[in-house]
């Protein structure tokens, strides 16, 4: 088959591929090119991440596609139930990346409690003549351990962040109304330990957590899971965080709450208008932001690239 990975795959998974006989593509194709592109080399699958965008339009345009798989976990930059009505076969890899996404939360959540993003923001221009200054700004820190980390979003990455987070002496609640059990599998000392984490509406949640993660699809109204009533009911001394998709998170209400000191702060991996966020949110002396670095480690896009082999290898 004739495959186009336009926004790249790993190694161990192109080898997969080639390996198995198939054409493999990796050039990045604009959205303006993509359509003829798709014609010229007769392409029968589209592996994508999270930029490239596969809509009804080019789902018509393009009869020949197979499939299109999803490296990774969340699929709204595709239209799935369109396109599997069209008969083509839809795929992600759910499982490769949870325990990345995890760990760059853990990484913000050590961030926002130590004001380490904005230290080492002011350290450069500031160290060196106001040393002392910086050293009261910021001297002012949390730890983790014994706080208590609200969870909305208790699939795989929920459950992995919640495993890290409780062996690290935190106490985890979550918000999920589609599971049911709060069981979560912590490793310690060569043992696996079965923990059951509460289960809570969100503003219950939101209102006995220190911290806050986010770890839920886009919404199918468009609409954000955390907005002005929600931040509002979070303690003021409270740090949220969103690693699941730009929108999970009013960024307008989070702005209005960081200024008006309603939350404490929030650390950012995703943002609504990727690639381009906005200006006012990237310049926010309170945020902690990465860009959209989740599932961004060799582990992870190694075990991306095989399941993406191994689902492709299954269809032929």
């Amino acid at each position: 088959m004739n495959i186009l990975a336009n926004d790249g795959i790993s190694p161990s998974g192109a080898k997969a591929l080639q390996d198995a006989g198939h054409t493999l593509y990796t050039e990045f194709v604009a959205a303006e090119h993509l359509e003829a592109f798709l014609h010229e080399k007769a392409i029968d699958g589209v592996l994508v991440r999270s930029a490239t965008k596969i809509r009804r339009p080019l789902i018509d345009a393009c009869p020949g596609l197979k499939f299109i798989g999803r490296g990774g976990v969340g699929m709204d930059n595709i239209d799935v139930e369109y396109a599997r009505g069209k008969g083509l076969t839809v795929f992600n890899t759910p499982a490769a990346s949870s325990q990345s996404v995890a760990e760059l939360v853990m990484g913000h959540l050590f961030s926002v409690a130590r004001f380490l993003a904005d230290s080492n923001r002011n350290m450069p221009t500031k160290g060196h003549d106001g040393f002392k200054t910086l050293k009261k700004a910021f001297g002012k820190g949390t730890e983790l351990r014994g706080k208590t980390l609200g969870i909305v979003g208790f699939g795989r990455i929920g459950r992995s962040l919640a495993s890290y987070a409780l062996g690290c002496g935190m106490k985890v609640i979550a918000h999920d109304p589609f599971v049911d059990n709060g069981a979560v599998e912590v490793l310690v000392g060569g043992q696996t330990l079965t923990i059951e984490c509460a289960r809570l509406p969100i503003m219950e949640l939101l209102a006995q957590a220190d911290m806050v993660s986010v770890h839920v699809p886009a919404q199918a109204d468009g609409s954000a899971m955390i907005g002005t009533l929600e931040l509002e009911a979070m303690k003021p001394h409270a740090f949220l965080v969103n690693a699941a998709r730009g929108g999970s998170v009013d960024e307008d209400a989070l702005l209005a709450a960081l200024d008006a000191g309603t939350i404490a702060g929030a650390a950012l991996d995703v943002f609504v208008g990727e690639p381009a966020p906005r200006q006012d949110v990237l310049a926010h002396p309170k945020l902690a932001l990465t860009p959209h670095i989740g599932a961004a480690t060799a582990e992870a896009q190694d075990r991306i690239g095989l399941e993406l082999a191994a689902q492709i290898q299954a269809l032929a």
